[in-house]
């Protein structure tokens, strides 16, 4: 799912949404709500439930006299993730302050820590120097990115085709070297970064001659 614009906010769909973030709600309270009858927001939340959007939870029985219970929606886990967050100017800034306070190299020396405690909580168990790449850069994708393992002549290249901290590259290329420092760890090789910090920045990571170290 890509995130959300303020567009979408603005439709029903967005608003039956931004209720649900609240807290959750039965059919009957997000309809009163929005002015809409039960049947509209039951064809607007089919269509959330199909995108992994919401999910029921279990069901709250009505008032005295009542029918059947009445199920309540609420947010997935997968949607929380979104909704505009503030990572990246707070980034910006703190990297900024960084650099200030610490000058490039310790800075960046920083960020190489960050990098290698980032390797420590994901892990990769697998032997094999490709194994081992192949699954870095699983870890490398799932943090935003999107990169892909190429082999030529015996040597390998992690190239990426979209930066998942490309907002900040540009002004921050020590945050590369952090990314070096994740890779590096992950996988136990050698591994230097050529990037791309152009207007549209491009992670490139050559490993350097893994069918050397095969048998570490």
């Amino acid at each position: 799912m890509a995130p959300w614009d303020q567009k979408f906010f603005r439709s029903t769909r967005g608003r039956i949404v931004t209720l649900l973030r609240r807290s959750g709600r039965t059919v009957e309270e997000l309809a009163r709500e929005l002015g809409l009858t039960d049947n509209g927001v039951r064809a607007h939340l089919a269509t959330l439930e199909r995108d992994g959007v919401v999910r029921q939870r279990g069901s709250v029985r009505r008032g005295s006299g009542a029918g059947k219970p009445a199920y309540v929606y609420e947010l997935t886990p997968e949607a929380e993730a979104m909704f505009p967050k503030a990572y990246e100017p707070v980034l910006r800034q703190l990297l900024d302050v960084l650099s200030e306070r610490l000058g490039l190299e310790e800075s960046e020396a920083v960020l190489r820590m960050v990098g290698r405690r980032l390797a420590e909580e994901q892990g990769v168990s697998v032997d094999g120097a490709r194994p081992r790449l192949e699954a870095a850069v699983g870890v490398l994708n799932e943090l935003g990115g999107l990169a892909e393992l190429e082999e030529r002549d015996g040597d390998f290249v992690i190239r990426g085709y979209s930066c998942p901290l490309t907002s900040v590259v540009p002004d921050h290329p020590e945050v590369c070297r952090m990314a070096e420092a994740l890779l590096t760890e992950l996988t136990g090789l050698p591994i230097h970064e050529y990037c791309d910090r152009s207007e549209s920045p491009r992670c490139c990571f050559e490993v350097a001659h893994p069918h050397n170290t095969e048998q570490k």
